[in-house]
């Protein structure tokens, strides 16, 4: 055999296709062969020509898997002698390398046999070796063996790891330091123990150095390496500490900057900053590295990327996504420095600098938005202006941004709609298709929260919209129905006079079925929905069963965003119908079931080296393919089935919620299908599962109630449900669904009673706490070192909030009964309301207290002297929401805190006094001022000057704003009123003006309504005929309004 093989060899090396193709059916016969490894071995070792040993080596990794059981002892050993004089006899690098290659498979199978003892011996003497072939050789041998046989190396790690720091630092041979480098990449990505990590942290100097020589010399492929084992450092939970992170970042940003060197690798270097920014957040600030980083980046979204260049690894968009991670992460320090880099930016004479600086802007809007909020004034003047700028590509990014703010700076963006919308509407006259693109998602993101503020502009919106759908591009066209839809939203009544209008411009897109015009389709299936939501079921039952009918023919044309937004128009038209939907429910669950059970199609990228590729020869298929695990090297998603599903999730809760009973064939599934997707490996699928569980739980209630088991049933659903819910407010990694678990709950323990609940009460607590003690799952920093220092802790809104509501919804289902399970709850939440944490936290604390104060009544009296210093700093705060809550919590706690209380009364009232008068300018602040003084007045009012107090408090009502606060208010003025206070009764002309305006306010009950008239019947009994000139005085409307309550003579 050896002959005929190495003629084949010679042959399949020759340029000619027949020929090769004739020498490559013969090798393959003969492969089938063991024989052929003997044979492969003898070439390997003799063949004259190089190309010819390098084949053989190839082939011979190739085939040995499934031969090598099957060798005799002795051949075993001559195929290991060979293999190791090949490695180190051999003059031929490609050969060496080939030869290397061999020895890592037949490790994987010789080592753990223990037929090869001598191995390891062998590779350590190599890489000792004065020769730098050996030492380079017993390198690249020592990377490809940790992926096949790396257990082995665990004895000997100490003695590896000195090797190869030795090996990264050798002065006489670049190609050892080069083979070094990569060895050290891949022990780091087999090691998973953070001490062993640890011990790699003194290797970043070496590290860097033999990068930046590589660099030097062209090579920067194996430069890259490097970024590569800095991922490995950065994501492992050992900390990266001081100096390292320094000399880190600043090769980073030299080589970000060096436009002479490859995308590929600034992008590496780019993205490298980007981790850390993600997962060492900490370090970066300690080392004040915020600033250089940005004075790096914020230029770069300013670079030109070529033309024929991946966008996902132009610079300047790798940069946008390191500005926004830093900003999500340390918006403090960001904020400023981006701020004075747009400023300056926005006055360059370079377009791409101008264009840079509204992109940064809009990067930083969703990190920084409560310090963007402050500054909006200075921030839309900088964008504003760049929609105006001469250039199309800034223009176009000013509407990005300006969409940007819209999504994150609510409601603050909105009280500037006067400037804004204005010239987004001039954009969207803009010559430019992308500048009117992104002005249409500017307008959708700002108009969907404008609610009434919208309709002098509705007029002009809808003529420039409605043109435009009907002569624009398609793309244009998806974006001027998204804007549409907002305005819709906005406008809600207001929409019907355009509503039929739109309404048939959508039955045309309804129906295409082009590939290409399938997005088109699935906007316009999104825009019925919300169309039909703003004119409400009445307008909309009648023609319903059309577009209904062309949505369920499009889940047949296999778009997944299609089906999407269908599931989406589902979910609307059942919140409008209600239980008119139930008709629908045969034709749309079976669809939503459908999407949910889709495969998640997860699209793996395999890395798979093509060194063996010798003309083409990579063909030949390998015995250890089946055997051999390929480096991943990244996963990526197909995110539109994930969107669908989240969507078909999102809409069978909303089916069951609005169909109750009805929903009773579909339960079991659904349950199914909720309980798996609860543990979903992304997210958004998760959220929607967990937000949909309640609404399940409610129809499972309703299908039960009326069955003989049906109690028993419905615990079991609750059952299921609450243990999903416990185990997502611990476990789950993701705050948004912890945060709707935690709201879920609050909602259960509210709609079902503490009896319901209460097997479950002690674990709910148990959950709440861990999350006040921030232990829990998703409040885990990505590693433990690098928590952040408590003066530097930023309000976490999506989840705090959430949490704390808990406690006020424990309180209103047990009363009195919380007060030992608040006793464990009450530090851990105290710690938020430290000097030293933001604004937000406190006020979180200050109105979860104050409800807590409420319902759970006189045991909060112990502890009054706690919170009563808190609560009147906090009345002084420059934040509205802050001394809003402040003022409603001061009242709750002088109501309920019994005598403890009774000593801060005067430093109360010194405190909401401010809250009274003129430089106080919020009106929902004044009305829960009038709530705490009105509190004091019903507890003690002999403990209140009310000859001081009154004409103050009277001189707020008629109450503006916080009609929460109405009981409270107007019950105490009655009862002053009925008892005949003499200090109230000498202000009758204001008390019958203000029960006036109460009377005809649509914002108040009628309870409150009965109350204020109860009060001023009595008025009138008192006085009679007196009261007539002040009833004169009166507008007709108020006269009238009182006149009901006035006494039958």
């Amino acid at each position: 055999m050896a002959q005929s093989l190495e003629l084949l060899l010679i042959q399949f090396l020759m340029p000619d296709n027949d020929a090769r193709r004739q020498a490559e059916d013969q090798i393959k016969r003969l492969a089938k062969d063991p024989q052929v490894v003997p044979a492969l071995v003898q070439h390997l070792r003799t063949a004259k020509t190089p190309n010819v040993r390098q084949l053989a080596a190839v082939l011979l990794r190739k085939k040995i898997t499934g031969h090598w059981a099957k060798l005799a002892p002795q051949v075993k050993q001559l195929v290991k002698q060979s293999l190791i004089e090949s490695i180190t006899m051999e003059h031929s690098p490609p050969v060496r390398r080939a030869s290397a290659n061999v020895v890592s498979i037949v490790a994987k199978y010789a080592v753990p046999a223990g037929e090869w003892p001598d191995l390891l011996p062998f590779l350590f003497q190599c890489s000792q070796s004065p020769q730098e072939d050996h030492r380079e050789v017993a390198l690249i041998l020592f990377s490809s063996l940790t992926e096949t046989i790396g257990s082995t190396f665990r004895p000997h790690f100490a003695e590896l790891q000195a090797l190869l720091l030795k090996c990264l630092q050798d002065e006489t041979s670049n190609r050892v330091r080069v083979a070094a480098l990569k060895a050290v990449g891949s022990f780091l990505e087999f090691t998973n123990d953070g001490a062993e990590v640890v011990k790699f942290r003194e290797f970043i100097p070496s590290i860097l150095n033999v990068s930046r020589q590589c660099l030097a010399a062209g090579e920067e492929d194996v430069a890259i390496i490097a970024f590569e084992i800095f991922d490995e450092l950065i994501e492992s939970p050992a900390p990266l500490l001081g100096d390292s992170v320094k000399s880190i970042v600043q090769f980073s940003l030299e080589v970000s900057s060096s436009q002479n060197l490859e995308s590929n690798t600034r992008h590496q270097a780019i993205q490298i900053i980007s981790w850390l920014a993600k997962y060492k957040a900490n370090s970066l600030k300690k080392q004040k590295l915020v600033t250089s980083i940005l004075q790096v980046m914020c230029p770069l979204l300013a670079e030109s990327s070529n033309d024929d260049e991946d966008d996902d690894l132009a610079p300047d968009r790798a940069a946008a996504e390191v500005i926004d991670t830093m900003a999500l992460n340390l918006s403090k320090h960001v904020f400023p420095l981006v701020l004075e880099f747009a400023s300056v930016s926005s006055q360059n004479a370079n377009p791409k600098f101008r264009e840079a600086s509204v992109t940064a802007l809009g990067v930083v809007s969703e990190g920084c938005a409560e310090l963007m909020k402050d500054k909006l004034e200075p921030v839309l003047q900088i964008v504003l202006g760049a929609l105006r700028d001469p250039e199309q590509m800034v223009r176009g990014a000013a509407s990005f941004a300006l969409g940007q703010f819209a999504e994150h700076l609510q409601p603050e963006i909105i009280s500037h709609y006067a400037s804004v919308l204005p010239c987004i509407l001039n954009a969207l006259e803009d010559i430019s298709d992308e500048v009117k693109e992104k002005s249409y998602y500017a307008l959708a993101a700002f108009c969907e929260d404008m609610g009434m503020e919208i309709l002098p502009f509705l007029d002009p919106l809808m003529g420039k919209l409605l043109a435009a759908l009907q002569n624009s591009s398609r793309n244009l066209q998806e974006t001027c129905m998204s804007a549409i839809g907002s305005v819709a939203a906005a406008a809600e009544q207001a929409f019907i006079p355009y509503a039929e209008r739109v309404l048939e411009l959508m039955k045309v897109f309804m129906v295409l079925t082009n590939d290409e015009d399938l997005r088109a389709r699935a906007r316009a299936t999104e825009l019925v929905g919300i169309v039909a939501m703003s004119v409400g079921r009445t307008r909309i039952e009648p023609i319903l069963p059309a577009f209904v009918e062309a949505a369920i023919s499009g889940f047949g044309l296999e778009f997944s965003e299609l089906r999407e937004y269908t599931h989406g128009f589902f979910s609307n038209v059942a919140e409008i119908m209600d239980d008119g939907f139930v008709k629908y429910l045969p034709h749309v669950v079976p669809l939503a079931f459908s999407s949910c059970n889709l495969d998640d199609g997860s699209a793996v990228d395999i890395d798979e080296s093509d060194d063996e590729n010798i003309n083409g020869f990579g063909e030949v298929s390998s015995d250890d393919e089946a055997h051999d695990e390929p480096r991943v090297r990244n996963i990526s998603i197909r995110t539109g089935v994930l969107d669908e599903k989240a969507a078909a999730t999102q809409a069978l809760g909303l089916f069951a919620q609005h169909t109750k009973s009805a929903f009773a064939p579909y339960l079991e599934e659904s349950l199914k299908i909720l309980e798996r997707h609860s543990g979903y490996f992304h997210e958004d699928v998760r959220l929607q599962a967990i937000i949909s569980l309640k609404h399940i739980l409610t129809a499972a209630h309703a299908i039960f109630q009326c069955q003989n088991d049906g109690s028993m049933k419905a615990r079991e659903v609750l059952d299921m449900v609450m243990n999903i819910y416990i185990k997502t407010m611990t476990e789950d990694d993701d705050k948004e669904v912890v945060a709707n678990a935690c709201m879920s709950v609050a909602d259960i323990i509210k709609d079902y009673g503490y009896m319901a609940l209460e097997p479950y009460m002690s674990l709910v607590v148990d959950a709440t706490l861990t999350l006040l003690r921030e232990e829990s799952t998703c409040q885990q920093l990505e590693n433990g070192s690098d928590l952040d220092d408590e003066d530097d802790t930023e309000h976490d809104e999506i989840l705090m909030d959430a949490v704390s509501d808990l406690l006020p919804a424990f309180a209103k289902s047990m009363g009195s009964h919380f007060a030992p399970i608040f006793a464990k709850l009450f530090e851990p939440l105290m710690k938020f309301a430290k000097a030293s944490r933001p604004p937000q936290d406190r006020t979180m604390v200050v109105a979860c207290l104050a409800e807590v104060a409420q319902d759970m009544g006189d045991p909060i009296s112990g502890y009054v002297d706690r919170l009563m210093p808190l609560v009147l700093k906090e009345l002084a705060s420059s934040s509205a929401t802050n001394r809003r809550n402040a003022a409603f919590c001061a009242g709750e706690l002088a109501k309920n805190g019994g005598e403890p209380a009774l000593k801060y009364y005067n430093d109360i009232l010194r405190g909401l006094y401010p809250l009274f008068g003129e430089s106080e300018p919020d009106d929902a602040v004044r009305d829960n001022a009038a709530g705490a003084v009105a509190r004091m007045i019903m507890v003690h009012p002999q403990s209140i000057p009310l000859n001081q107090v009154l004409p103050v408090f009277l001189r707020v009502l008629p109450l503006k704003e916080d009609h929460e606060e109405s009981m409270a208010v107007y019950n105490c003025v009655s009862m002053l009123v009925l008892s005949s206070n003499p200090q109230i009764l000498s202000h009758v002309p204001e008390l019958v003006n203000v029960f006036a305006q109460v009377l005809l306010s649509p914002a108040e009950t009628s309870e409150v309504k009965a109350q204020v008239g109860g009060a001023f019947s009595h008025l009138f009994s008192l006085y009679g005929q007196e009261m007539q000139p002040i009833l004169s005085n009166l507008p007709p409307a108020h006269a009238n309004a009182l006149a009901t309550f006035v006494p039958k003579s």
